[in-house]
């Protein structure tokens, strides 16, 4: 059955490997069960509601990647929608959570008809060869660059913005010795290396009193029913909520075709062409699971870029999605297990995956100017900006100035011109 349903054999995979695979990724992503309710509570949202409703999200979401698509990608609220949910819409703009939340539904249905129309397709494939590279480098430094801040080992600086952390801290040290287990294991090519790194670090961190084994195992689900369908599209149907809704359906399309894009190029899911294999129904399953979250009560879901990796342990199909997806139901009986788990624990897992995400620079050609600037401008700027999407911009935008002002414009797909517009015009709003 297994067989017949996501054709193991055809990508060259098992069913081992694809639960191997499917437990990396939830353990990498798992955070965001703690994370996305302590953002979206900000907005005056129920935390434990959101909690339940964070993990219901990412099940539906990644349930249907994996049946539509038989892609091995987890889906879970996206960080930079929950952050401009929370911090631009409520706090900033001062609409309430309910009018929020109505505005994702809103943009998760114009992202749903976006897809419908083949437009998300249209934009995927005019993107340049160079640059769905780069997507993939770009997503490597920002998984680093996450980790390195959750161990310690870089933290916050009023005069650099960033310093080095402190080297005798011992979860610091923990993070480190975690990179060099899973760096050894994963040069052997031993399946689990991410698995057996990062517990390896949690034990000897319990053992030397720097981490807490669970309070407790089982507990039964908080209530949804405070965040479940409460909209207030009233509140939506202003001329002051449009600037929002935008922004969020550009980060969300953006995001989206990001990772899609760095994911597949990563798990061999491009053609001769350069084009993912598949997008249409991956990009279906991904605008579904968009509109599916606003129902629940929580911000965009997304494919997340933590799926990286469980396609480095070896995933290639859906079966290692529905492992994620049950694990994310799981949760909701064993959260005090989950949140026992520290960030230096977890932080190794992203470093060292930023650099297997690393591998496609070998294929550009930083010799041609017009190719490698804007492959260095999505680089520096994902990772300086803390988004993918702004990092697009600048990478989409230059591609086109210095093919169009060197006389390469035959090597501009007509879409990219849109695009490049469509960026400039989101930034000067």
């Amino acid at each position: 059955m297994l067989e017949k349903l996501f054709h193991l054999s055809k990508n060259k995979t098992n069913v081992k490997t694809e639960m191997l695979a499917g437990v990396t990724t939830f353990l990498t992503m798992a955070y965001i069960l703690v994370v996305n309710p302590s953002i979206l509570s900000q907005s005056g949202m129920d935390v434990s509601a959101v909690f339940t409703a964070t993990a219901l999200a990412s099940v539906v979401g990644t349930v249907i990647m994996s049946l539509v698509a038989n892609y091995p990608f987890g889906m879970a609220p996206g960080m930079g929608l929950n952050a401009f949910f929370t911090f631009t819409i409520c706090l900033t703009m001062k609409f309430s959570w309910q009018t929020a939340l109505a505005a994702s539904l809103i943009e998760g249905i114009i992202f749903l008809l976006l897809n419908v129309f083949k437009i998300r397709q249209v934009i995927i494939d005019s993107v340049p060869q160079t640059l769905k590279y780069a997507i993939s480098i770009g997503i490597g430094f920002f998984i680093s660059f996450i980790g390195l801040q959750d161990a310690k080992i870089i933290v916050g600086s009023q005069a650099t913005l960033v310093t080095l952390g402190n080297l005798k801290d011992i979860s610091v040290l923990l993070t480190c010795l975690g990179v060099v287990i899973i760096s050894v294991l994963y040069y052997k090519n031993i399946k689990g290396s991410f698995v057996i790194g990062m517990f390896s670090v949690y034990i000897i961190g319990v053992i030397l009193g720097v981490a807490k084994l669970p309070s407790g195992i089982i507990s039964m689900p908080p209530s949804i029913a405070p965040v479940f369908m409460q909209f207030d599209f009233k509140g939506a149907m202003v001329v002051g909520i449009i600037p929002a809704i935008v922004s969020m359906l550009f980060i969300d399309v953006f995001d989206s075709i990001g990772t899609l894009i760095g994911l597949a190029s990563k798990a061999g899911y491009l053609d001769e062409k350069g084009n993912v294999l598949n997008a249409d129904k991956v990009l279906t399953a991904d605008a579904i699971g968009s509109a599916v979250g606003a129902c629940l009560g929580t911000s965009t879901p997304v494919a997340f870029v933590e799926s990286a990796a469980g396609i480095a342990e070896g995933g290639r199909t859906g079966l290692a999605g529905l492992t994620i997806a049950g694990l994310f139901f799981l949760s909701l009986f064993f959260s005090p297990i989950l949140t026992a788990i520290p960030m230096f624990a977890t932080a190794p897992v992203l470093i060292v995956l930023g650099v297997v995400m690393m591998e496609p620079i070998t294929k550009i050609d930083f010799s041609d100017f017009t190719e490698g600037m804007p492959v260095f401008l999505t680089l520096i700027l994902t990772l300086l900006t803390y988004s993918i999407t702004d990092g697009l911009a600048f990478g989409f935008v230059s591609f086109v100035l210095m093919k169009l002002f060197t006389g390469k414009s035959k090597d501009i797909p007509v879409p990219m011109y849109f695009i490049a517009i469509a960026f400039v015009i989101l930034f000067a709003i």
